[in-house]
């Protein structure tokens, strides 16, 4: 956790008093996120998320580049030095995030009976 709070603030975009609640939330988000695509439960509303999160990441990214920053991105948990290749590969990450948006077949969670309550007939 704390690597990747180290690679939020290198960025540069979030006051540094508040990298490490962004840090642990977008960690939360992501293993949730995630959890609900491959279970299939709410995998639309999920796969909507992880684009929202991956265009953030691509613009902070792009941001950081376009400014001569010199940094690892922390994606998939490597140290290697980010670039425009980087950047590119988020746009397809994106672009895929958006295609299991637009298209997966999900199932949602069915309300669990009150207790004490009759069985439907």
């Amino acid at each position: 956790m704390a690597a990747f709070a180290e690679s939020v603030a290198n960025y540069r975009i979030v006051p540094p008093t508040l990298v490490p609640a962004v840090a642990a939330a977008v960690v939360g988000i992501e293993i949730t996120t995630a959890l609900a695509i491959l279970a299939n439960v709410w995998a639309r509303a999920a796969a909507w998320v992880l684009a929202g999160l991956l265009a953030v990441f691509t613009a902070g990214l792009s941001s950081a580049l376009a400014r001569g920053i010199d940094l690892a991105c922390g994606c998939f948990g490597g140290s290697s030095p980010a670039t425009w290749w980087t950047v590119l590969r988020d746009v397809v990450l994106l672009a895929l995030a958006v295609l299991v948006a637009l298209t997966a077949r999900e199932r949602t969670p069915s309300p669990s009976p009150r207790p004490g309550a009759a069985p439907a007939r």
